[in-house]
């Protein structure tokens, strides 16, 4: 399967021109989707919805929208109401179905200044052919790294609670009448994960190593409740990889914030890791990962 991380910063590209068909081309070819900046209501954008018209983009996938702030854009008509929401946050896109969601709002500190806003981790739980994974499309806060670590402490914290919190509902409907369930079974809810997005860290940051952790005489050491960076799995040193360029005191910094990182469990699935420097539909580059979760013969290890 062909998975790509991209931050869209909400259409505009690296040109300063706002095109999503732009954008849905660059991503069409792969199998899942995380996007991040993507927004519905903003003036910016001259009021577009674009998880709708992202959708329409891109229809052999399924979808799910998840924002991270939703802000008042109601106008009155005619003296009625016309409800507008203001909304911005994270995507993700599957050409397999998305058998459940959810948000999760991470933790954010109030700023004097400079602007902070409300980041966002969307998860989305699929049924690939070696077995259920959680896919989480999210974007960490760009102002400062203790923010980041906070919001990576949290999400560690809701992984590993996963196996005892399990899905959307868990147990027996004893009320069939009511239709609760749709007479589904309970829903997987697997350790396995994926997480894909914008970490607006580096390689050598403190946030880095709190994700893939630090193991000076084994490296590459990976825990069953942990994370590894795809990249390394597939061969790239630190320095590798660039996803964001930017002139920073008169100099141009060329910057790896986008990663993938797996669950543990997943790591020897991981092909190849690769960036597309060329292409400017936004301000960032697209991260695109082969992992082989295709082969039916070779499930995921019970967890």
């Amino acid at each position: 399967m062909k998975l790509v991380s991209y931050n869209i910063q909400y259409g505009f590209g690296a040109d300063g021109r706002y095109d999503l068909e732009r954008i849905a081309r660059v991503v069409a070819g792969a199998d899942i989707i995380a996007l991040q900046e993507v927004e519905r209501g903003w003036r910016r954008t001259g009021s577009d919805d674009q998880p709708e018209m992202l959708g329409r983009l891109l229809p052999d996938h399924y979808w799910v929208y998840g924002p991270a702030f939703d802000m008042d854009a109601s106008t009155r008509v005619d003296g009625r109401v016309v409800n507008r929401r203001r909304q911005f946050g994270t995507m993700l896109l599957s050409r397999l179905p998305i058998v459940w969601s959810r948000l999760h709002l991470l933790p954010m500190r109030r700023t004097v200044s400079p602007l902070n806003t409300q980041n966002p981790a969307l998860e989305c739980m699929i049924r690939t052919p070696v077995g259920p994974v959680r896919f989480l499309s999210l974007h960490l806060a760009h102002i400062g790294a203790e923010e980041r670590l906070e919001q990576i402490s949290f999400l560690q914290d809701l992984h590993r609670r996963t196996p005892f919190q399990g899905g959307p509902w868990s147990g027996v409907d004893d009320e069939p009448e009511r239709d609760w369930t749709h007479g589904e079974s309970e829903p997987e809810c697997p350790l396995a994960a994926v997480w894909m997005g914008d970490f607006n860290c580096e390689p050598d940051s403190a946030e880095y190593r709190a994700i893939t952790g630090t193991t000076p005489y084994h490296a590459g050491v990976a825990y069953l409740d942990g994370f590894v960076d795809a990249a390394t799995i597939a061969g790239h040193g630190p320095g590798d990889l660039h996803t964001h360029v930017k002139e920073i005191g008169g100099r141009i910094m060329k910057r790896r914030l986008d990663y993938c990182f797996v669950g543990s469990m997943l790591a020897s699935r991981v092909r190849s890791v690769s960036v597309d420097n060329a292409e400017i539909a936004s301000d960032h580059h697209p991260l695109f990962v082969d992992i082989d979760l295709d082969d039916p013969g070779s499930r995921i290890a019970p967890e």
